[in-house]
């Protein structure tokens, strides 16, 4: 299986590209963010054209999370279905072939001291409970996604620039740190334990050129998966070009 997670930042913006790069690359399973479309406007035909069963969750110009697969999806959960008040489009699950893949989108949060910091927190409490109410440490689970965390300095291009910001803040990482205890494991750090490779970018500043970003979009894995996991990478050369998302793919080959 080559399963892909890739915050597309508009799914309509970049249809185009994502098609291409889906016909060099042929994953098996494709798990999108940012999405930016409600359900009724995702292109869902170009994907199935090329073979592809999609499920999406959406919403109107923001967030919005999808997966699609060559194989069929079952179970499909769109959102935490914890009672709890869920207005955004940032969490849809699926199994896939004895995968249970679960793709997100993890709120920004924008400042340290915004209210949408402590949602982002609060998001991801929810996040390990998810897990801990519908899967266990011993089943096939993948979660996924851009989780707009780096998980430590290795993840970011100049660590004291970025020390106790968005993105590389103390409560952050221990909120992430919180899921992977689940546990899980980083499947891109498993097969690269080297520093300055990063999958976003931001669009200002040239920084994709001066490779000034941060790695924020993972794939981690229950044991079971991981030991399945032969290489992990992420194609930076996916972000290159006019109208590329500021995002790179992540790709994992397990057996």
């Amino acid at each position: 299986m080559k399963l892909v997670t890739w915050n597309i930042n508009s799914i309509r913006m970049r249809m185009e590209k994502l098609l291409t790069w889906i016909d060099n690359e042929r994953p098996d399973v494709l798990c999108l963010q940012e999405t930016k479309v409600e359900d009724a406007g995702f292109p869902i035909d170009a994907l199935k054209k090329r073979g592809y069963e999609v499920a999406t969750y959406g919403q109107r110009s923001y967030n919005g999370v999808a997966i699609a697969a060559r194989s069929p999806l079952t179970d499909v959960v769109r959102g935490f279905g914890d009672g709890e008040p869920d207005e955004e489009a940032r969490l849809i699950a699926a199994t896939v072939d004895g995968v249970r893949v679960v793709c997100i989108y993890v709120p920004n949060g924008q400042d340290l001291t915004s209210d949408k910091f402590v949602f982002k927190l609060a998001w991801y409490k929810r996040l390990r409970r998810f897990l801990d109410r519908t899967a266990k440490a011993t089943d096939n689970v993948v979660v996924c996604g851009d989780m707009n965390v780096t998980f430590d300095d290795r993840d970011v291009h100049d660590p004291a620039k970025w020390a106790g910001h968005i993105h590389c803040s103390a409560d952050e990482r221990a909120a992430l740190a919180e899921v992977i205890a689940f546990p899980l494991v980083d499947l891109f750090r498993k097969h690269n334990p080297d520093v300055g490779i990063y999958s976003w970018w931001d669009y200002r500043s040239i920084a994709f050129f001066k490779n000034q970003g941060l790695r924020i979009d993972y794939i981690f894995a229950t044991q079971p998966v991981a030991d399945r996991c032969t290489a992990c990478t992420i194609d930076r050369n996916a972000r290159k070009g006019q109208d590329a998302s500021d995002h790179a793919p992540v790709i994992a080959t397990m057996t």
